[in-house]
């Protein structure tokens, strides 16, 4: 009973920090939305997201979970609006070309996946094909901002990492991976695992190359 207890706890924590992780990304489209530019911030975390989070609420349809569907109901709400406002503020052409392939590429996986699922005959292999693609959209979405990794290497700057998110996802990851483990569950398990050694990584970047981060850092917190 006490094991069930901690799982309860742990899932409706879970949850709640998911959705105030999801809520993050509202910092960095402030600090866009300020400036009036997206800089050097790539929009593919969100995209990525947006992604991640509309596959799990069909997941969440499909196995019937109450707390899977409103978790992600307002998660693909939020990225959606991140997304939008990335490209509304993408002024220079070859950014804002850059964002609508990533959109649109976005769009079309997702149509395929569904698609695809929809037309499986057995009901269990779909579930099982869709929650291994979810768990794929999750590792991404947390490895996403490494796609500024050169770029962050070479100016020894993490002001093209999105700080708050990366931090959230440490959390949330963190939590979801212990909540594996109590239901003996390698689905939760691997990605949020996964999920805490690139988060982590990217967190050393904020440690390593803190002097030239530093304003944009103290900017976010």
């Amino acid at each position: 009973m006490h094991e069930d207890t901690l799982k309860n706890f742990l899932g409706f924590t879970a949850s709640i920090s998911t959705i105030l992780q999801f809520l993050t990304g509202a910092l960095v489209c402030q600090k866009v939305v300020t400036n009036k530019s997206t800089g050097d911030q790539s929009a593919l975390p969100f995209v990525c997201g947006c992604l991640s989070t509309s596959l799990w609420l069909r997941y969440g349809f499909f196995i019937k979970d109450t707390s899977i569907i409103l978790v992600n109901s307002i998660g693909a709400a939020l990225f959606f609006g991140y997304v939008i406002t990335f490209a509304l503020y993408s002024i220079r052409k070859f950014f804002q070309g850059v964002v609508c392939r990533q959109v649109s590429g976005c769009a079309l996986t997702l149509t395929f996946i569904l698609i695809y699922i929809q037309n499986v005959a057995s009901p269990p292999i779909a579930q099982r094909h869709l929650g291994l693609i979810c768990t794929l959209m999750t590792i991404l979405f947390f490895g996403a901002p490494l796609v500024s990794l050169m770029h962050v290497l070479k100016v020894r700057s993490t002001e093209s990492l999105p700080f708050p998110i990366i931090l959230s996802s440490f959390l949330v990851s963190a939590q979801w991976m212990v909540y594996g483990v109590l239901l003996g569950d390698p689905y939760v398990q691997i990605p949020n695992f996964l999920g805490c050694v690139l988060t982590g990584f990217q967190l050393c970047l904020f440690y390593c190359f803190a002097q030239g981060s530093k304003g944009y850092s103290s900017e976010l917190i």
